[in-house]
């Protein structure tokens, strides 16, 4: 596998050594993963202990609360999620729950809500949810429908959220609401829910095309205390585009994981394959979608690690620069994951086989963390402000 990404100027010496060390790891500790739907929460479960116990979960939360760095460092996150994607999706998806699930917190939580919630995240000892999709509100976010409304010291929340990932397994929700009179964004916050309340219930087990715990959520009377507000009322809304600055940039890695372990199943199929007495790398067309492939993969990891070192670097947000990483390496890594299982044939569409379940990991990254559609729009939007002051 190509590394000599690890030396461009974009990384410094000690995100190289994470690189390195997690890909001896995953070697040794991610061959006893089962992808049966069965077992997807258990697996997760298991997953996140064995994170906390080896020390990379320290990368999800800021050094005061037992992590690495001072602050959340994209870079490192992105070579986790890039590494853990090229051994298994799951693996990829219990680390990243956690840094999502927190980021809010790291990012605009009291003192109290870190000490808390941080350090056991750190240790794997807490699973971390984002809850804010709704049944209606997806990509148009301002639309949620999800309330809260202020009775003495408590605050109390109805409403539904869906498409939750970790959904019953997560020890506590980051939960997005609007407060009852008012619209649009301004009126959102972002509220922490532990698991255990009696005015949350897990309505819905989600199956998708790749395994993992998904659920849909129902508020009903759900009281939490005030001190479990997140940051200021009614900033909800832009601390929840905040997360997602961070952690955008890192679905395009986790994507160009994908793709690196699709190109790697493809080159070894093409180079041990004859076809018409003559190995399928002398067929020009198979050259061609190698070329693609690598192509695609660099052109990726460029605008990552970019959008990555300007975040930890340059700029608090990074919207533009996240936005274009997002939307180029999950369109690529469908294309290049696509044409390994045309490479494979009719094997590529085995169930179980590597390349056909990259596919089935790969494609919800398109949709996760604003679609690809809504990436666009995001980078549009930003380049047209140069032309409209």
């Amino acid at each position: 596998m190509d590394q000599t990404y690890l030396d461009w100027p974009f990384l410094e010496p000690h995100h190289k050594k994470l690189a390195l060390d997690l890909d001896k790891w995953c070697g040794e500790n991610l061959h006893d993963i089962s992808h049966a739907r069965d077992q997807a929460d258990d697996m997760c479960q298991m997953l996140v202990k064995r994170f906390g116990q080896a020390g990379f979960l320290r990368y999800a939360v800021p050094k005061a609360y037992g992590g690495i760095h001072d602050k959340l460092d994209v870079r490192s996150l992105c070579l986790i999620r890039e590494t853990l994607a090229r051994y298994d999706g799951l693996a990829d998806f219990a680390f990243a729950m956690q840094g999502l699930g927190s980021g809010t917190i790291s990012l605009f939580g009291s003192e109290e809500q870190k000490q808390i919630y941080l350090t056991a995240v750190g240790r794997g000892e807490k699973i971390a949810a984002f809850a804010l999709s709704e049944p209606n509100a997806g990509s148009d976010v301002a639309a949620m429908t999800t309330n809260f409304r202020i009775d003495g010291d408590e605050l109390v929340l109805n409403g539904c959220k869906t498409w939750i990932s970790n959904g019953g397994i997560a020890d506590y929700y980051t939960v997005f609401a609007r407060k009852v009179g008012t619209e649009g964004s301004k009126g959102i916050s972002a509220i922490i829910v532990d698991a255990n309340n009696g005015g949350l219930k897990i309505a819905e087990k989600i199956e998708v095309t790749a395994p993992h715990p998904l659920a849909k959520l129902e508020f009903s009377e759900c009281r939490v205390p005030k001190s479990a507000l997140i940051g200021e009322e009614g900033r909800g809304f832009k601390y929840a585009m905040a997360t997602l600055d961070v952690f955008r940039t890192t679905v395009g890695a986790a994507s160009m994981g994908f793709a690196k372990r699709a190109m790697d199943e493809a080159m070894k199929r093409a180079t041990s394959r004859h076809l018409f007495g003559a190995p399928m790398t002398n067929l020009q067309i198979i050259q061609s979608k190698l070329g693609d492939m690598a192509v695609g993969i660099d052109a990726s990891a460029l605008l990552i690690y970019r959008a990555a070192w300007v975040k930890d670097c340059v700029a608090d947000r990074v919207t533009r620069e996240a936005a274009m990483a997002k939307l180029y390496a999950t369109e690529a890594a469908q294309k290049i994951i696509d044409d390994a299982i045309q490479i494979f044939g009719g094997q590529g569409v085995v169930f179980g086989e590597t390349v056909e379940r990259l596919y089935r990991d790969v494609r919800s990254l398109r949709i996760y963390e604003g679609a690809s559609e809504v990436q666009k729009i995001i980078i549009a939007g930003q380049a047209l402000l140069v032309y409209q002051k």
